[in-house]
């Protein structure tokens, strides 16, 4: 009885540690830049820790305290998208704003909270294991002297756990974190102000993705859905707007299949994308326009605590001096 408690530990031990390489591990997709990014010495990016040697890292840790952490997911994206989507939407903003900014970029997170897909290919924990993975990573970050922890996130069902996460790091240890991908503004073009159903491997996320890394759209497959939502919830989208929408939305939509409320992904749509627009208007200068718009608004606020550090009478240490540190160009040292 003994040995096989020993050995249940054990077992349980494996479990959590291949969990943990599972979230954290850079794939094939998160390794790899997106298009269009500029590339160092060997195929090496500028600023993106996995690629750099630690010797590049302490260097940067004398300049600056900011780490990005994009955070994303391994789900189904229609029959035109990759389940990669959100990984490769959340890395590529992440290292435009290192581009802009100077942050170092961690890996991304590749597998998140997405129980409410359930098609094949998606790869989903539990909001448990996905905030300890997170908060033990930013603990790990923050022994080293990253002191400001900012979470790009690229998928929508990790945002509750995301919260819960960045509100443990600022109550329970000495880093300041914050949600970065919570500066996202509203669309400007008319094409997309107009949709109020565009989801999921819609309009808008098709044309991120086709900007972002396009030979991985497949839009000869790009289908529009026949949606089946149920009454209250098209009941939301159809007579409420605003802040009532996005609150009962949340409370409402994209729920797994155990809650009993008829709002998993394979139950609201016949083929895994949930827009009321057509898929046939996504473009690549569509998707550039929504990423510069992210990026933007991301630099500006990066900008403004930088500020507001510098000038804070009380702060000492690295990164207060308010400007960016120079990228580290890859094998060279400062």
């Amino acid at each position: 009885m003994k040995k096989a408690l020993v050995l249940a530990k054990v077992h349980l031990r494996v479990l959590a540690l291949a969990g943990a390489w599972l979230l954290l591990a850079p794939s094939t997709v998160s390794a790899a830049p997106p298009t269009g990014l500029p590339q160092g010495d060997e195929g090496r990016v500028p600023l993106y820790l996995p690629h750099l040697a630690w010797p590049e890292v302490g260097d940067y840790l004398r300049g600056s305290d900011m780490v990005l952490v994009p955070v994303g997911s391994t789900e189904q994206h229609g029959p035109h998208l990759p389940l990669g989507s959100d990984i490769i939407d959340a890395l590529a903003v992440s290292l435009r704003i290192a581009q802009r900014t100077g942050v170092l970029v961690a890996p991304v997170l590749s597998v998140g909270i997405s129980d409410y897909h359930r098609l094949p290919g998606t790869i989903s924990v539990t909001p448990e294991t996905f905030e300890a993975v997170l908060f033990d990573a930013a603990q790990s970050l923050a022994r080293q002297g990253f002191k400001r922890i900012l979470f790009y996130n690229g998928h929508g069902g990790n945002t509750p756990s995301l919260a819960h996460v960045v509100n443990r790091i600022n109550r329970d240890t000495s880093a300041t974190a914050v949600d970065l991908s919570r500066m996202d503004p509203p669309p400007a073009d008319p094409l997309l102000k107009k949709l109020k159903l565009d989801f999921h491997a819609g309009v808008e996320e098709t044309s991120t993705m086709l900007f972002h890394s396009g030979p991985l759209v497949r839009m000869s497959k790009a289908e529009n859905p026949k949606l089946t939502l149920p009454a209250p919830l098209r009941a939301v989208y159809d007579t409420t707007d605003g802040e009532t929408m996005k609150v009962l939305d949340w409370a409402m939509a994209f729920l797994p299949e155990r809650a009993g409320k008829r709002t998993s992904t394979p139950e609201m749509s016949d083929n895994g994308v949930i827009t009321d627009g057509d898929l046939a208007t996504a473009s690549a200068e569509l998707g550039r326009a929504r990423v510069e718009a992210r990026v933007n608004a991301a630099v500006d606020f990066i900008e403004t605590w930088r500020r507001l550090e510098r000038d804070s009478p009380s702060r000492t240490g690295p990164g207060v001096t308010g400007a960016a540190p120079a990228p580290v160009p890859p094998g060279t040292r400062k």
